[in-house]
This record gives structure tokens, C-alpha cells and sequence, in this order.
């Protein structure tokens, strides 16, 4: 076992005015398995490429391990896993391989194939058995789940469970709990490490935050008595002092060095109080550093006339000669929230798609309610570009609404300026999911709204859709979720 030393830490790239870390210093055993948390655009993805030594930054990062990072590129996908992976690892026995892909539930079989005609979830699990098996090296894990169904996902967390000595970002919460031991955080004003999981980390931080805020109001309180009080001191030691050079009162002459010894200690006693509401001052400038800041989130949607929206009796849908879903029956009413699970390539996005209006060729009979407006978020971000103005503008949703929801969801005042190309991959999906609430619609159809989108946003996406009557129809693989907030369960 060893150490990951990061001293002093500090990072900006270049042209901005902005460090994405400061001063930052911590220390990480190697046999560690670390959850890495923290909402998006916070610099995660940087903070991996700086272990790897992609960029260039002040201060020290100390190991003794190499990294490796997940995913990494794959020049050539005709050759089959095996080849790949005695190219990247020639000590590697293939019966290792096979060992590893077996416990991911990856037939032997699949590893003479072409890399490329496997599956997003076996090309997952291969490259993870691959870079697993290399000797003295500590895992950087960028967001494996973004591909991975519900049993995937299941078997992947178990095979990591089994291993040590990782850097895990995922914002699946059942996911990082099944494997990991401690958490690593990117908070507003630093990065602490915790030991434990998810959930132990985030009732922490729920109990600290309380804690902070009642400190703050305390302190609130008190500096402003404390004000007041130093205020009506000075007052009364001036109006004091100004007695010494008063007249005779009843014949005698004022006692000036008692009025000034007096007037003296009143001051001496504001001063005291003002040093007093400084200190407090500066104790209440130390809290609130790391609240994140979760608002609730609205949305308007459209009542229907009628109680039933849609409703699908036997529908099979064919691409070519494949067949990817058959005999599929299901009703949508007001209010029902739809969550649609099965494994990938199973039909799931495409019975959304024929849904909402794309030109698929099915077999069946489907009925949609006459005028029934949907609002539709697909997996895909790659169209996003320009600014949010003109994205706004495209979709004929009000500009001013977006960014507040933009706002609420994290993004800084100086992001909301930036052209979409500059966005994560997170800020991106929270694109598509802000211009869907401004919509108003009698159904909200999401397809994988979730992917990359940091934890602390999808529990403000829960706790708005469990507060709404929208009717929606979703897919997502994140259990946690889809238990929250499905009315109910379609399994393909």
C-alpha cells in the first residue's frame, strides 16, 4: 500500500480569470476504492487529467503507482478484444481475460469479435477487465454507467467491489454505493476525501450544512446586537464626555477626571464590543463556504381532456430484417409517471420515438390523443451548439425562464453566456431537461435524461417530478430514481 500526495494544488486554464482549485492538499491510499463527487463543471474530469499529467498546474502531485484511464480510445475496432488487449498488456495470459470477462457476465466468444460490433456494455466491461489486470497501476474510472443497462450496471459495480485502488465518477447512487469504501468530493471551496459511501457522505454533509446555517443565524443575531449595543455605548460615553465642560450645577463644579475616567470605560467598553462583532464577523465569513445552493424546480404542464393520452396494443417494431420489440401493450393516463426498463437494444428509445412522432415503421395500432403535445429529451447532445439565446429562440421557449432553471441547476452567471460547444457533457443534459420544463406539455417523454448529470441535480429533478401531476414516460437505468419516482414499471 501507498500514498497519492497532492500539495498545495492549483489549476486554472489558460485565459481564465478563474482557479478551478486553490491551494488544494490531500492524501489518498492506494488501495482505496474512492467515489469521486461534485456537481458538473466543477472539474472532475480535469482533476483526473491532472493525475495523468495531461496539464500543467502549481504545486505537487506525489505517487507511486501509474494511472490509467477509463475510457480510453480504441484506433483500430476490427481487431478482435483478445488482440487489443495483448497489445496493451503483452505479460497478459488470455485465460486472465476470459477469467475477467466471464465475471462480468462477457462470453468468451465475444472476445474474438470485433471490438466494434460488441455492445456499449461489453466494450465497458472488456476495457475495465483489461486495464484491471495490469500490475501496479491505480484506476481513474470516468462515468462507465453512461452506456450500461440496469443488469449491467449491477454487474459492473460488483466486479469493482471485488477490486482496490480507484478513482470512480459515476452520479448513479446505488451504483457508487456497491463499490466503493470512501468518497472523494468537490466541494465549492475545496476537495475533502470521507471515508464511507455515498450515502453516508451525503447525510454528513446534510447534518454539517444544518449545522452551518443555524451558526450563521446565531452569529447573524448576534453581530447585530452587538452592533447595537457598541453604537449606544459610544453614544452615551460622547454625551459623557461632553458634561466635563458643562456649567455649576447647584453650585458645585462638575468632577472632570471622574466624567473622563467614566467616559473612558464606557469607550473602552464599545471598543471591546466592536472587537467582539468583528470576531464574530470573521467566524460567520468561515461558514456557508461549501452549501450548494438546490432551489426548487417548476414546471406548468397541460391539462388534457381526457384521462387517457395514448395507448399502444401490439406494437412490434423491425429494422430491416431485426426484430426489437414485439407485441408491446401499454396506456398512458394523466398523471402516471411510465418508467420503461429492459436491456439495451431492446426497443425502449424506439417505442419513445414512435411516441413522439419520428417516422418508424411498426406493426400494431397506435393511439394518441388528438392535439396531445409532447415535450421530448433524447439521449443525444450532440446538436447543442451556439448560445442558450438562440437555442431558446429555436424551440420558442422564454429565454429568461430557461437560464433561471439553468441557474437553480448550478450554472454560474458567466456559463449562462458561454456558447453550448464549451458545455460538460452534464451542463448539456441539463440543457435539454431546463428547455423541457419551460414546455408546456400534456406528456414529457425523456429518454435517459440522467446520463452525466451530477448527483445534487437529480435529487432537485426527483423531487420536482414527485411534487408535479405531469404525465411522463421515461427510460433511465439509474435504480434510485426510477424507485423515487416511477408511478409505474413497463419491463421489456
Amino acid at each position: 500500500m501507498s500514498q497519492i500526495t497532492v500539495s498545495n494544488l492549483t489549476f486554472a486554464y489558460e485565459g481564465s480569470y478563474d482557479n478551478i482549485f486553490e491551494g488544494v492538499s490531500f492524501r489518498l491510499d492506494t488501495d482505496w476504492k474512492l467515489g469521486f463527487t461534485g456537481r458538473n463543471g466543477r472539474g472532475k474530469t480535469t482533476f483526473l487529467n491532472l493525475l495523468l499529467g495531461k496539464l500543467e498546474y502549481q504545486g505537487r502531485i506525489s505517487s507511486s503507482v501509474d494511472f490509467d484511464y477509463f475510457p480510453f480510445p480504441i484506433t483500430n475496432k476490427t481487431q478482435p478484444a483478445i488482440e487489443i488487449a495483448r497489445t496493451l498488456n503483452p505479460a497478459l495470459e488470455d485465460w486472465e481475460l476470459q477469467r475477467e470477462a466471464s465475471v462480468l457476465g462477457v462470453e468468451e466468444e465475444a472476445l474474438s469479435r470485433p471490438f466494434g460490433t460488441l455492445s456499449n456494455g461489453e466494450q465497458t466491461k472488456v476495457l475495465l477487465a483489461i486495464l484491471f489486470l495490469k500490475q501496479n497501476h491505480f484506476l481513474l474510472i470516468d462515468e462507465p454507467t453512461n452506456h450500461l443497462d440496469s443488469e449491467a450496471r449491477k454487474a459492473v459495480s460488483a466486479y469493482l467491489k471485488s477490486k482496490k485502488g480507484f478513482i470512480l465518477v459515476s452520479h448513479d447512487r446505488t451504483f457508487l454505493d456497491g463499490c466503493i469504501d470512501h468518497i472523494l468530493s468537490i466541494n465549492k471551496t475545496n476537495i475533502e476525501v470521507q471515508k464511507g459511501n455515498f450515502f453516508t457522505w451525503y447525510a454528513n454533509k446534510q447534518l454539517q450544512d444544518q449545522f452551518e446555517q443555524a451558526e450563521n443565524e446565531k452569529l447573524k443575531n448576534e453581530i447585530k446586537r452587538l452592533y447595537q449595543a457598541s453604537k449606544r455605548t459610544a453614544v452615551w460615553s460622547d454625551q459623557l464626555e461632553k458634561t466635563k465642560k458643562g456649567t455649576r450645577s447647584s453650585g458645585l463644579r462638575p468632577d472632570r477626571g471622574y466624567i473622563g475616567h467614566k467616559s473612558a470605560k464606557m469607550m473602552k467598553r464599545s471598543k471591546v464590543l466592536e472587537h467582539r462583532q468583528r470576531s464574530h464577523i470573521e467566524e460567520k465569513t468561515k461558514l456557508l463556504k461549501n452549501i450548494e445552493s438546490a432551489d426548487d424546480l417548476k414546471i406548468s404542464p397541460l391539462n388534457y381532456s381526457k384521462d387517457k393520452l395514448l395507448c399502444l396494443n401490439n406494437i412490434s417494431i423491425c429494422y430491416g430484417e431485426k426484430t426489437v420489440c414485439r407485441d408491446i401493450s401499454f396506456t398512458v393516463s394523466q398523471g402516471d409517471r411510465i418508467v420503461l426498463q429492459g436491456k439495451n437494444g431492446c426497443g425502449k428509445t424506439s417505442i419513445l420515438k414512435l411516441i413522439q412522432g419520428e417516422n418508424i415503421a411498426y406493426i400494431g395500432d397506435l393511439q394518441k390523443g388528438s392535439n396531445l403535445k409532447i415535450s421530448y429529451v433524447s439521449q443525444q447532445t450532440s446538436h447543442l451548439s451556439g448560445s442558450l439565446s438562440g437555442y431558446a429562440e429555436q424551440y420558442g421557449v422564454d429565454e429568461s425562464q430557461l437560464k433561471t432553471i439553468l441557474r437553480k441547476l448550478d450554472f454560474s452567471r458567466i456559463q449562462l453566456e458561454k456558447n453550448m460547444e464549451t458545455f460538460s457533457e452534464g451542463q448539456k443534459k441539463k440543457v435539454l431537461i431546463a428547455r423541457s420544463l419551460c414546455e408546456k406539455a400534456h406528456l414529457y417523454i425523456w429518454d435517459e435524461p440522467l446520463n452525466f448529470i451530477d448527483v445534487l441535480s437529480r435529487i432537485q429533478i426527483e423531487n420536482l417530478l414527485l411534487s408535479s401531476d405531469l404525465t411522463l414516460l421515461f427510460v433511465e437505468h439509474d435504480k434510485l430514481f426510477a424507485e423515487h419516482v416511477a408511478t409505474k414499471f413497463l419491463s421489456f
